[in-house]
């Protein structure tokens, strides 16, 4: 029998799983077997019962799992110990963030692994059932405006009360993709105004559609780049932003910043000066801290006070909802495996495009066109 492994994740702050017991139900269904290392799913609210109950065969050691495996679902990118005990052939499904790890992807291209990198989904309609980075910025969209909700010195709605009236909180979220809108939805529900601002004109209507107003900004050629994703832009247009987004932002009491392309440094939309703008007390949480942030003053997985206005760099806002996340990310994995797994046997099918653009290496050999043979990034993907 063909057997999926699901190891616990060991990635500091990782709290996700790759395999709900939802998905590990349909994956025997499939024909598969299933391995759960155990204790796995235990941060999710996942117990081990619920896996067993759905079939899963509990291993109490990574290193069983991984020597009996032929698909391993994971999240976080393998450390270097996990990378080293995966078999040839193997197939790996998980997220790699291969444009920064090229060691890692050497690592799995000597080991000749089949390796499909859970950034890569083309955003495709029928992409959209297995979009990971979908799937998880529309949690890590809601979670920032609650992080930042927390933080601020006041409440979100307007409220009339025998003592007067409070105002409503001003929220700025900076890009309207998927986290964006979300953050946007989030907000408006806990009583919010919201201006939404991006680079992409096209997106205007679903921000008003949700409530929010657009910000307008100058126009350039264009800045929708492949697959949806807003691509690179000017310096010049990004310091004419920059001055529109300055007199917002003096009034806002929370921003949240989600701009990223992806290959590339997270584009940086709010300077020091942007920041000195702002009122006292006024929160930033960026979303794009990861990817070295939207911020100038920000800092991965801290807290920055600058002139009383705080800034917030969490890394990985969807580990921090891990039921949730690790159901969706769950069922991503698992719509994808089924492209590859037919008639009871893994294989590739070279004429699916969402296979394909997914599929990063195999046979060791880098296969995707966005990576030469060194694993770095030969082309932009956002060009």
């Amino acid at each position: 029998m063909t057997t999926v492994f699901v190891p616990k994740e060991i990635r500091a702050g990782e709290r996700r799983v790759a395999a709900s017991p939802e998905s590990v139900k349909k994956l025997i269904k499939a024909g598969l077997e299933v391995a759960i290392e155990s204790g796995a799913g235990r941060q999710a609210g996942f117990s081990d019962d619920a896996y067993t109950s759905s079939g899963a065969t509990l291993v109490t050691t990574s290193a069983a799992g991984y020597q009996a495996a032929d698909i391993v679902f994971k999240v976080a990118p393998p450390e270097k110990g996990e990378a080293e005990q995966l078999r040839a052939g193997t197939y790996l499904f998980s997220l790699l963030d291969p444009y920064r790890n090229t060691e890692l992807v050497q690592t799995l291209v000597a080991r000749k692994v089949t390796v499909f990198a859970m950034e890569l989904v083309p955003r495709t309609t029928r992409g959209q059932a297995l979009d990971v980075l979908s799937s998880q910025a529309s949690i890590a969209g809601y979670k920032a405006v609650l992080v930042g909700a927390e933080r601020l010195g006041k409440i979100f709605p307007l409220l009339m009360t025998a003592a007067g009236t409070i105002q409503p909180a001003k929220v700025v979220v900076l890009g309207a993709g998927v986290a964006g809108l979300m953050a946007l939805a989030t907000a408006k529900r806990l009583g919010a105004t919201v201006e939404v601002s991006d680079v992409r004109p096209a997106v205007k209507e679903q921000v008003e559609s949700l409530g929010g107003r657009f910000i307008d900004l100058p126009q350039m050629p264009t800045a929708e780049g492949t697959g949806g994703y807003a691509k690179e832009v000017t310096k010049e247009f990004l310091e004419q932003q920059r001055a529109i987004l300055k007199t917002r932002l003096a009034a806002a009491d929370v921003v949240i910043t989600t701009a990223q392309v992806p290959g590339k440094r997270a584009p940086v939309l709010l300077s020091r000066d942007m920041i000195e703008g702002m009122k006292p007390g006024a929160v930033v949480v960026d979303i794009a801290a990861a990817q070295g942030g939207n911020c100038e003053l920000t800092r991965v997985d801290e807290e920055v006070e600058h002139q009383g206005v705080f800034i917030l760099g969490p890394s990985n806002l969807p580990a921090t909802v891990p039921a949730d996340a690790s159901l969706v990310y769950a069922r991503n994995l698992l719509t994808l495996l089924l492209l590859v797994w037919k008639d009871k046997k893994l294989g590739i099918p070279e004429t699916d495009q969402e296979v394909m653009g997914t599929l990063l290496a195999r046979d060791g050999a880098l296969v995707h066109p966005a990576f030469n043979a060194a694993g770095a990034p030969a082309v932009s993907v956002a060009s």
